[in-house]
């Protein structure tokens, strides 16, 4: 089975770390993969060590911000702190990601510290008429419109649907000439602004345009980043549970390509 790492999602409120955690490890494997808890206390060459025994990279959501003097930005008085230990710890995975091809599959904070490390930028607050910080008190808070031509689009196919909540608010389960669309839950305050390097905007929230999901443009690269939490909601959710499908998929594949290509160097 495909190894996973994924880092602690703070490096010293302990609390949200065990409140966070188990729902992306439960998700990892229910879809057959094993997790592998990366800490943040560990020198790099620790946490190197670590990684390099991973098929893949999950990088959950946090209740910090990214620092915005990564993206060139004044910092803006609603960000929450930083965490540089989750920063650097982040950064080493997607070093090594990007270099061996792992599949990386970014959730919340996870797609903004993707996008930032692809250069792209934030906006650090958001301010529209969906309340994206509404978190676990309702299970959807808006819907997600997906690109057809997609890697997303091709993952949840069939399992897109739109929650009786918003149907009988009198949605259209399908727009002319959209892609999939399906109801999602959200806790957060900040998105992508512009996309990374090798990154495009596959989804976006219908009812206020802010991007929703964003993947790599390289054909031979698994990498796929949303804004929303399917780790909570794999339970009752077929698009949470098609995408970590996928994500795990993707990873025992590129384990196997791994294996052969180590191999054939050591003949």
């Amino acid at each position: 089975m495909p190894r996973i790492a994924i880092p602690w999602a703070h490096s010293t409120n302990l609390a949200y770390n065990k409140r966070a955690l188990p729902d992306y490890e439960r998700a990892v494997e229910q879809a057959g993969g094993v997790p592998v808890i990366i800490p943040l206390d560990k020198t790099p060459a620790e946490t190197m060590k670590l990684i390099e025994t991973c098929d893949a990279v999950l990088l959950p959501g946090s209740n910090a911000d990214v620092d915005p003097a990564k993206y060139d930005a004044v910092r803006d008085p609603r960000c929450a702190a930083a965490d540089p230990a989750r920063d650097m710890v982040d950064e080493l995975l997607l070093q090594d990601a990007y270099n061996m091809r792992k599949p990386i599959f970014g959730i919340c904070y996870g797609l903004q510290s993707l996008n930032v490390y692809r250069s792209g930028t934030l906006i650090q607050h958001l301010e529209t008429p969906i309340d994206h910080e509404i978190g676990r008190k309702a299970e959807y808070a808006h819907r997600v419109n997906v690109e057809p031509a997609s890697l997303l689009a091709r993952i949840v196919g069939t399992a897109a649907f739109v929650t009786e909540v918003f149907e009988s608010a009198g949605a259209d389960a399908e727009g002319e000439g959209a892609g999939p669309q399906f109801a999602a839950n959200s806790s957060h305050h900040q998105a992508a602004g512009r996309a990374g390097d090798g990154l495009r905007v596959v989804a976006r929230a219908l009812e206020d345009g802010v991007i929703e999901a964003l993947e790599g443009t390289t054909t031979n690269h698994w990498v796929l980043a949303v804004q929303w939490h399917p780790e909570r909601t794999v339970a009752s959710d077929e698009p949470s549970r098609a995408m970590f499908k996928a994500f795990v998929h993707a990873a025992d594949e590129r384990h196997a390509q791994l294996a052969g290509e180590f191999e054939s160097v050591a003949r």
